[in-house]
């Protein structure tokens, strides 16, 4: 049988008034006490009953997730990352997919389906700068990723610039002077991409070298498969390169494939440096090194500022912005031992 407030309450060694306090979020609660209780609630598998909590707080305790794949890596695990922040606060979470495409983000934040949840963390990947008014509406909304900057709600993003500029001075300290660029994004300012590759030409300049354009290779979506096709395209050009940095780590494992089917050697003939810091990217052979951008950070942090826009704690607050933390991961395959 499905565990009870009662069954909590016993676990926990509370009453089951303070169960209730801890699930919806009353800030009288002990830290101690708090904890007690969401550790009982995680060991049982407890699920408040929705419909009660929303007829008592006008909440339903569901909050949104709109993300662009969940086939792209990232996305799943940043999934996984808003499910275990809000499961920490008592919360469920309603995951929605859009493929990047515009009129389905479009349409996401004007659906029905919104009136589920108490509030929604919106990814969007089609929609751009000229979309900014769309964010304008009745529930509370928080922002993620690179297509849209000072919008009128809070915004947890990464540091792309700083954070792309730092992996490629990692490669400019191995001694690579030609470091190529796989998943650019032709024309795009911002955006991931184009956040990324500015990140990469500020390091040059940094280091007196000169960009070249023949060592960046476009690709349009960020699959292993366009990392793989975006290699091989660009090796049969015969441009001389000793470093790739991958805009995302599933174009490097897709770039990687083909670099080793062709006889290059990592890192020896070739430093490789991927961004996201997947699961798997310290399983491949070998392990690539990457930037870990704050991923959980970032989930983590979205689901406290929606819910205190959900609850009314930041009512009076101006929209935010949140950057992550982010460090470089150095690994096997951009350092030789």
């Amino acid at each position: 049988m499905a565990a009870t407030v009662h069954d909590v309450a016993r676990v926990a060694g509370v009453s089951i008034k303070t169960v209730s306090n801890v699930i919806h979020e009353f800030p009288h609660v002990r830290p101690t006490t708090r904890a007690k209780v969401l550790a009982a609630i995680e060991q049982l598998g407890y699920r408040p009953n929705l419909s009660a909590r929303s007829l008592r707080s006008g909440r339903t305790g569901v909050i949104g997730l709109i993300v662009p794949e969940l086939r792209l890596s990232y996305f799943a695990e940043l999934t996984d990352a808003v499910i275990k922040a809000a499961e920490r606060h008592g919360q469920v979470v309603l995951v929605e997919q859009t493929n990047g495409d515009r009129a389905r983000e479009l349409e996401a934040l004007n659906s029905p389906r919104v009136k589920f949840s108490d509030g929604v963390l919106f990814s969007p990947l089609g929609m751009g700068v000229d979309d900014v008014a769309a964010l304008n509406v009745s529930y509370p909304l928080v922002l993620l990723g690179e297509r849209i900057f000072g919008g009128p709600v809070d915004h947890v993003t990464m540091q792309n610039v700083q954070a792309a500029r730092t992996a490629t001075e990692h490669l400019i300290a191995q001694g690579r002077r030609r470091i190529a660029v796989v998943g650019a994004h032709e024309g795009e300012v911002i955006g991931s991409a184009g956040l990324r590759l500015a990140g990469y030409t500020e390091a040059l300049a940094a280091s007196g070298i000169e960009f070249d354009p023949a060592l960046i290779a476009y690709t349009t979506l960020w699959h292993r498969a366009n990392g793989a096709t975006a290699m091989r395209e660009f090796l049969a050009t015969g441009v001389q390169f000793d470093a790739v940095f991958a805009l995302n780590d599933t174009l490097a494992l897709g770039a990687m494939r083909v670099l080793q089917e062709s006889g290059m050697r990592i890192p020896e003939d070739v430093a490789v440096i991927g961004f996201d810091d997947l699961d798997e990217a310290r399983y491949t052979l070998p392990a690539l090194s990457t930037v870990d951008p704050g991923r959980t950070e970032i989930a983590e942090t979205a689901v406290r500022v929606l819910l205190e826009r959900i609850t009314g704690a930041a009512k009076d607050q101006p929209p935010r912005e949140f950057l992550a933390e982010y460090s470089v991961v150095v690994r096997e395959s951009s350092a030789l031992a």
